[in-house]
């Protein structure tokens, strides 16, 4: 007799009420509120996904390529339970090192055979969107059916209509960002800009690996900087000068935002010979943890700044200690899921960019968190009163359905819905993008309906609302143009 969790015989199929609310009159309304914003266009403002593979429009690889290796929520999991990055097919840095598994069909069995380990997760959500809306896929993963799953979604990656700009249409994806290093000659994007795509795939601007003083290759990064601004960074002022002129190269190839990942959100100024003492140290291999912080949060102040002068969004979001495991990160680099979040001490940190920019008509912020306990407490008051600041979607470990519903209740009531970001999906994983925006909507229209069955909304305006938060509030918040 097969056990309570076989899943051989089972067919994958997605419930339509999925992430609405159970109570039937509530999910009632929750239906007709999210039916009348399903089929918006996506604005994914805020992503990872490589300019490289529009510019070079390139049919993906494998199964195992497009939806395990590059999804750190995917490996994390399995890492978890015991597995090694590699055996998921993360490559060690040194090719001297064992190395990792090579064959795609031997790490989609390992993956579909873990699947039990997503139940409760937003990755099973986002999965089984993927399998069953984009692939055609009917069997459960497990180890009896890999295979057949390996061999329907590779006969679907052979298609030309699955390259990566035919799935811009595909996905119904109205315009996506990039992130870019600071450095970056934007030469992809700028071929992307001849072929038509120009104002659909925009560069982000990323400086913050020029702007950290003790990261291992700070100094080559900011040679990078000064070769593609054209600007001799020896000395600060050169140093600010190439980020001008970079931040302008943006600008011209329709960037709308600025990207700024830092462990901490401190946005003190420095005096201005403080600030060229530090830099010159560190161009001389000289700095200090404590002088490398101050920097950092000088460099946010500076950041924000130049935002008001170019206009460029401010995206900040704090608060992650990387690469925790450096054992881990020397083998393999970073980014691969062994990132853990931390506290944030959010007012204190950005008071001195909001008193001097707060209410500059040309400056723009979008704060995100992973540390939930500020969003009552300090992002929504901020959000709430200064007219530069957005308050960012849930991000990251709080891109689930219940998180995003504790997002909702904590912040609305100070902040508003008009003082909101939109959702953004922030990820490598292009083929979830659809799946993140779906479930976003979802929660939404769970929340709003309850608001209607309180007699807090109207259905009308609960609508409206809807509208606003899947499509016309990212356009507002990132200036991307008349949401009308």
């Amino acid at each position: 007799m097969p056990s309570p969790s076989s899943t051989v015989d089972a067919t994958l199929t997605l419930h339509p009420d999925r992430a609405l609310p159970a109570e039937p009159g509530v999910r009632a309304i929750a239906r007709e509120i999210y039916g009348s914003v399903a089929n918006l266009p996506i604005v994914s403002m805020h992503g990872h996904v490589p300019v490289e593979w529009f510019a070079e429009d390139r049919p993906f690889s494998d199964p195992a390529e497009l939806l395990v290796v590059p999804d750190h929520y995917v490996v994390r999991m399995f890492v978890s339970q015991g597995a090694r990055p590699e055996d998921l097919g993360v490559r060690p840095l040194d090719p001297s090192a064992p190395p990792a598994e090579s064959d795609p069909r031997t790490i989609w069995r390992r993956f579909c055979a873990g699947w039990k380990h997503f139940r409760g997760t937003p990755s099973r959500f986002w999965l089984e969107h993927e399998l069953v809306e984009i692939f055609g896929v009917r069997e459960v993963p497990s180890e009896a059916t890999a295979d057949a799953i390996y061999d329907r979604i590779e006969s679907v990656l052979r298609e030309d209509s699955f390259r990566p700009r035919a799935l811009l249409d595909r996905f119904n994806i109205e315009t996506i960002a990039t992130t870019d290093n600071a450095w970056d000659t934007l030469d992809a994007h700028g071929r992307l800009a001849a072929e038509g795509f120009g104002s659909r795939v925009l560069p982000t601007f990323r400086p913050d690996a020029v702007c950290h003083l003790d990261r291992p290759t700070w100094v080559d990064d900011v040679d990078l900087l000064g070769a593609a601004a054209g600007v001799d960074v020896s000395t600060y002022a050169g140093f600010l000068e190439a980020l001008r002129v970079q931040r302008a190269r943006f600008v011209a190839a329709g960037a709308l935002a600025t990207d700024h990942g830092h462990l901490g959100v401190d946005t003190t100024p420095l005096d201005e010979a403080e600030a060229a003492r530090l830099y010159a140290a560190a161009r001389t291999g000289r700095t200090t943890s404590a002088g490398a912080r101050a920097f950092a949060g000088h460099m946010l102040f500076q950041m924000a700044a130049m935002a008001a002068e170019d206009g460029l969004v401010m995206q900040i979001h704090p608060g992650v200690l990387r690469d925790f495991d450096q054992a881990v990160h020397r083998r393999l680099g970073p980014d691969k899921g062994y990132d853990i979040p931390l506290a944030v001490d959010y007012a204190r940190g950005v008071r001195p960019m909001l008193e001097a920019f707060g209410h500059h008509p040309n400056f723009r912020t979008i704060l995100f968190t992973i540390d939930e306990t500020v969003y009552s407490r300090e992002l929504a008051p901020l959000a709430g009163v200064f007219p530069s600041v957005r308050l960012g979607a849930p991000w990251w470990f709080l891109d689930a359905p219940d998180a995003m519903r504790r997002f909702r209740e904590a912040v609305t009531e100070t902040a508003g819905f008009a003082n909101m970001s939109g959702f953004v999906d922030d990820t490598r994983a292009f083929c979830s993008i659809p799946a993140r925006h779906d479930l976003a909507r979802r929660v939404d229209a769970g929340y709003l309906a309850r608001l209607v069955a309180e007699h807090r909304l109207t259905l009308d305006e609960a609508v409206d609302t809807a509208a606003d938060l899947a499509y016309h509030l990212p356009r507002l918040a990132y200036r991307a143009g008349d949401a009308q």
